[in-house]
């Protein structure tokens, strides 16, 4: 039975690693959009300000 144990603790560890590598893997192109939308109004805003300003 203690063979069986210590044969059991590899097959454990190899299926925990597929699924931590299938969720690290994992598709995340759903946020970047929404961040792109985002940093191209922050980059319009800031072009406004310096629109507005003249130099010294």
């Amino acid at each position: 039975m203690a063979a069986l144990t210590w044969l059991l603790i590899p097959l454990f560890a190899a299926v925990g690693a597929a699924i931590w590598a299938s969720w690290a893997a994992r598709n995340r192109t759903t946020g970047d959009i929404a961040e792109l939308d985002g940093y191209s109004r922050f980059r319009e805003a800031m072009e406004k300000s310096q629109a507005g300003t003249e130099p010294a």
